[in-house]
């Protein structure tokens, strides 16, 4: 056991020792990589920087909000099956308002214009009306946050193209300055910032673009799962109401 101990032990110390030696190495790759693609950009690099920033701020909160916990959960379906089912409007009301959910808040602001009077269709227009009203107003509010993502798509571009504006009208300056003899140095570091905001404007955009079709499908989704969710609500209560009138309806057999 000692052995084996004073083996590990060796062969630990000689790993660290290795580790400690190559970390200087691969530091200076590290930067010479920030260096190269990042920072030779120039500060037009750091606008397109928040960009990047803003946009995975915008996706992490699109992915935890767009769920169907939030918007159908199967809880709170079968729970306002059950009520509708039943024809206790008041009771599937009540149950929406105390969730937070889209059916949830959908359904207590729908179902109040059920028209018992109306036992044919409970006043299904009235209903409809209102669901539409609640999906204008909630949709808006969970566009705006996905429709920044495509003007990020939009304005990441735009930044690249300044900053290749920007690096050229350097480029030039700086050759007109050398009387045809510039610097290739500084030439150089003008062109990066040329090519390298195009760069990250493109690797911006492309991703952005992306996430704002994929979180508005999901969103449109999402809303028409609810609708049809409402629909097979309303239509519980409609048969359950009328479910003898139609089956009067049904002749039990045939004369021939």
């Amino acid at each position: 056991m000692n052995t084996t101990s004073h083996y590990f032990s060796k062969t630990g110390i000689i790993v660290s020792a290795v580790s400690l030696m190559s970390a200087p190495s691969l530091f200076a790759a590290d930067a010479s990589v920030l260096q190269r693609y990042v920072i030779d950009g120039g500060w037009p690099m750091i606008l397109i920087g928040m960009l990047i920033l803003c946009l995975i701020a915008l996706c992490v909160f699109n992915f935890m909000n767009l769920t169907r916990a939030k918007f159908v959960p199967d809880d709170l379906k079968a729970g306002l099956m059950d009520h509708m089912i039943n024809c206790r409007i008041r009771s599937a009301i009540e149950l929406g308002a105390s969730h937070p959910s889209y059916l949830g808040r959908m359904m207590a602001y729908a179902l109040p214009n059920v028209d018992a009077r109306k036992p044919e269709d409970l006043g299904r227009d009235y209903v409809e009306d209102a669901i539409a009203d609640f999906t204008i107003n909630e949709n808006r509010k969970s566009m705006t946050l996905i429709n920044y993502i495509s003007l990020i798509a939009q304005a990441a571009p735009m930044l690249g193209l300044f900053g290749t504006v920007l690096g050229m009208v350097g480029a030039f300056g700086t050759l007109a300055s050398g009387d045809g003899s510039a610097d290739p140095s500084a030439l150089a570091g003008d062109i990066s910032v040329a090519l390298l905001t195009t760069l990250w404007g493109l690797v911006t955009a492309i991703p952005s673009l992306t996430a704002y079709f994929f979180f508005k499908n999901k969103l449109s989704n999402l809303v028409a799962e609810c609708h049809q969710t409402s629909e097979e609500l309303l239509n519980a209560s409609i048969q359950t109401v009328n479910g003898d009138a139609h089956l009067a309806k049904i002749p039990e057999g045939i004369a021939v």
